[in-house]
């Protein structure tokens, strides 16, 4: 696998931000003594420790020495040298392994002189569960489950949630969850409805519903045509028996079958499991879109906009961007680009190591692959289109609101702060934050309230909230590099939801709410020696109407913005999306609660104890009444066990 390679490192320069690019081949050039020629990534830091640029070689040696000769490199790539101040490095066995630990180190570290993959939410699957003797049917994410059939991905949620509902219409499939299934009397509203056919209260046998999953996995799995035309000759036969309740059931789900089928938009001839991937560049911006297809049909297609140099070439941003994205996914087994990326033959050889299969990567020309390939063009172009007319008039927005509450430039990050409770329980915080390219949805953060005594306390959670959020960033002036880097790497290492929020210093705090919630945030930043960022509080006017809100700046007479003002409305959207956000954390911390069981609490037991209990009794109220022999008779518990959970219900 991979080595470090230990080097001694030059002395640092003199903090300089924009450094001097002597200075920086100096460095640069004191590390290639110890370098090997063998494959590897390096990284460039600068004098902060922040990762300027993380790269890979086929020869370490050979590629840095590079960097020594700037005359020779771009304007950015001379930029990047002159900030650095020292190097790291990484040996692997092969340039394949090489190409795919750079891809993992950008996404972790997003340096700012490589090509930035932003947005990188995993996406919905339908999964049909493999654990049970009734599997069921839903949406899922994240990694695979042990024995479960998935079918993906889909490129819009909203397009899982409606196919599932034809599906459970079409195969009767259940979608409760295993302890609603186990604790079941009589059948629910799914069966009255027509969408399952009550296997928990045995309204179905194992086999009968083995075969309606069966029927389920082969039209997800491309056999759509000849699953529907079984179901058409069921429903002739019925109709033709006289027997016209079961022909009118059959009837409807075929007609649930042809209402998937009919929302597959365009699809591929002779080409079952694809990507189909096409960039669009004009003037240093870039728009990717992506296409999925799967068995043939359309699954809908994302479009992305990486962050990069505006002097980067189209295939190159492409290149790069698609080791990145296929870095936590699987990659199907065709792959169609829109340009012929650097180095393609390495990227299937590296897509092919992290799929366990081969991966072809092909840019079409002509006939029947190019033209799927000319339609994400022609879609990446329109995206990046509106893109750019919506960054515009956001650039329009953001001067309003410098120009309204008197800060000396637009703000480029905006953190807006609300809380969620009900009489104290379940207490929330959250962060929404948005910037120049519109609302920066992986960087909102959550607080779950931990003191207690402030539950309830509109100023006292927002007293703890902006505590935590700005208790790593410290004052401006005096925070060190060292100190930087190092809260950097705690905060990336915490992991937790309030707590990655890590250093990045906005330049604007919106807090919903009047004087009082100013007051507390500006008494909790003064706490932390932070006195450079704008805090403004906006609360609605009387009778909490929207569009009479009021503004609370220090300094200042609270005042509001005229009726219509386009940067009223967008503060207004800001306000509301935290507003949005709060709750629903709230709800779903409420909602945990209260499906939570006592079993939770017993030491010892896990997931699948908890599920073997459960599957046992029926309810965790069942497992509480049981007696120590009872409890003793579950599979896979032990007396030591039976004991711990006896005693914490009974002892």
């Amino acid at each position: 696998m991979s080595a470090p390679i230990d080097s001694d490192s030059p002395a640092p320069s003199p903090p300089n931000r924009r450094g001097n690019l002597a200075t920086g081949v100096e460095v640069i050039r004191g590390h290639l003594k110890t370098l090997p020629g063998t494959p590897g990534v390096y990284r460039m830091l600068n004098t902060e420790g922040e990762a300027l640029y993380v790269g890979k070689a086929k020869s370490l040696r050979k590629r840095v020495v590079a960097y020594t000769h700037p005359e020779r490199l771009p304007i950015r790539l001379q930029r990047m040298i002159a900030e650095t101040r020292t190097m790291e490095f990484m040996t692997t066995n092969s340039e394949v392994e090489a190409l795919l630990l750079e891809a993992n180190l950008i996404k972790r570290l997003k340096p700012r002189y490589n090509v930035l993959l932003r947005d990188d939410k995993s996406f919905a699957h339908i999964m049909i569960t493999g654990d049970h003797a009734f599997p069921r049917l839903v949406k899922h994410r994240g990694a695979r489950e042990k024995g479960a059939d998935m079918f993906g991905p889909f490129a819009s949620a909203g397009a899982v949630n409606r196919t599932i509902t034809a599906l459970l219409r079409a195969f009767l499939l259940r979608n409760c969850s295993d302890s609603m299934f186990a604790s079941r009397t009589r059948p629910c509203l799914q069966y009255q409805i027509k969408r399952c056919t009550a296997p928990c209260v045995g309204r179905i046998s194992v086999e009968d519903y083995a075969q309606q999953v069966a029927a389920a996995r082969a039209f997800l799995s491309g056999k759509g045509p000849s699953v529907q035309a079984d179901f058409t000759q069921r429903m002739i036969a019925a109709s033709e028996s006289l027997d016209y309740e079961t022909a009118a059931r059959w009837r409807d789900r075929v007609r649930s079958l042809t209402a998937i089928q009919a929302h597959q938009d365009i699809n591929l001839a002779g080409i079952d499991d694809a990507d189909v991937i096409a960039a669009w560049q004009e003037e240093g911006h870039t728009c990717i879109q992506v296409f999925f297809f799967r068995n043939g049909s359309n699954y809908g297609n994302r479009a992305y906009f990486p962050s990069h140099d505006r002097q980067i070439e189209t295939a190159e941003v492409l290149g790069s961007f698609l080791v990145q994205f296929y870095d936590n996914k699987p990659p199907p087994p065709l792959i169609l680009l829109s340009h012929e990326v650097p180095e393609h033959e390495l990227i299937a050889e590296a897509l092919s190591l992290s799929a366990g299969r081969a991966v072809e990567v092909a840019t079409p020309k002509r006939g029947d692959k190019r033209r799927p390939v000319e339609h994400a063009l022609q879609n990446a172009r329109e995206a990046l289109a509106r893109r750019r007319a919506e960054s515009s008039t956001q650039a329009r927005l953001l001067v309003g609101v410098a120009a309204a509450f008197d800060l000396e430039q637009p703000p480029q990050r905006i953190e807006v702060y609300d809380n969620s409770h009900i009489q104290g329980a379940h207490a929330v915080g959250a962060m929404i934050v948005a910037g120049p390219d519109g609302l920066i949805k992986n960087a909102y953060r959550k607080f779950n309230i931990r003191n207690t005594a402030v539950a309830g306390d509109d100023f006292g959670m927002m007293r703890e909230v902006l505590s935590r959020r700005f208790a790593r960033l410290g004052p401006a002036e005096t925070t060190s590099p060292a100190e930087t880097a190092s809260d950097k790497s705690q905060a990336v290492e915490a992991g937790d939801d309030d707590e990655t929020a890590a250093v990045t210093r906005p330049d604007l705090l919106l807090i919903d709410g009047g004087q009082g919630q100013l007051t507390a945030a500006l008494d909790m930043l003064a706490e932390h020696g932070i006195d450079d960022i704008a805090v403004v509080g906006i609360a609605k006017g009387p009778d909490r109407d929207a569009g009479k809100e009021r503004f609370f700046i220090a300094g200042r007479e609270p005042f509001s913005l005229p009726a219509g003002d386009p940067v009223l409305y967008y503060l207004q959207r800001l306000r509301d999306e935290a507003h949005r956000f709060a709750i629903g954390a709230h709800r779903a911390k409420r909602a945990k609660a209260i499906s939570s069981t006592g079993l939770d609490e017993v030491p010892g037991i896990g997931p699948t104890r908890r599920k073997a209990l459960m599957l046992y009794f029926g309810s965790a109220r069942a497992v509480a009444a049981a007696a120590l022999s009872d409890l003793e008779a579950v599979p896979g518990i032990s007396k030591a066990i039976a004991m711990k959970i006896h005693n914490h219900f009974q002892g």
